[in-house]
């Protein structure tokens, strides 16, 4: 089973949320090869649906205690650009995707992921741009 898990930290990336839970990135995540994914949403005010179907879940909670589990389980990270979050999961050795929450006025977090970028640890893009490789 393979997954793909999504964070936010303790904070809303609505843009983040809706983009990958959109009918299109569903089918896209699902012909990647991954059959799990799991949203962890924080504040935010979109609010997926979870389903199950034979073929693939989608498991949506706003907080957990730790998210280390969900990080270890996945096969692919996609995060906000939070420190924690980006730290946390390289310490795991997970692929990771960070995506840039452009309407976040200091962006620190934009340098932070350039910074991982430029050290070959992760990927970044933001809501409507694509992967910066």
């Amino acid at each position: 089973m393979k997954c793909v898990f999504v964070t936010v930290g303790t904070t809303s990336f609505d843009d983040l949320i809706a983009c990958v839970s959109a009918p299109d990135s569903l089918q896209k995540i699902e012909s990647l090869g991954y059959n799990r994914l799991i949203l962890q949403i924080g504040r935010g005010t979109v609010v997926p649906e979870p389903f199950s179907t034979e073929s693939f879940t989608l498991d949506v909670y706003r907080y957990k205690d730790s998210l280390k589990e969900d990080i270890q389980k996945a096969d692919l990270v996609i995060s906000h650009a939070g420190a924690g979050s980006c730290l946390e999961t390289l310490e795991k050795g997970k692929p990771l995707i960070v995506v840039i929450n452009e309407k976040l006025m200091n962006n620190h977090q934009l340098e932070l992921a350039k910074q991982l970028h430029t050290e070959g640890h992760l990927f970044y893009c933001t809501c409507s741009s694509s992967l910066r490789h």
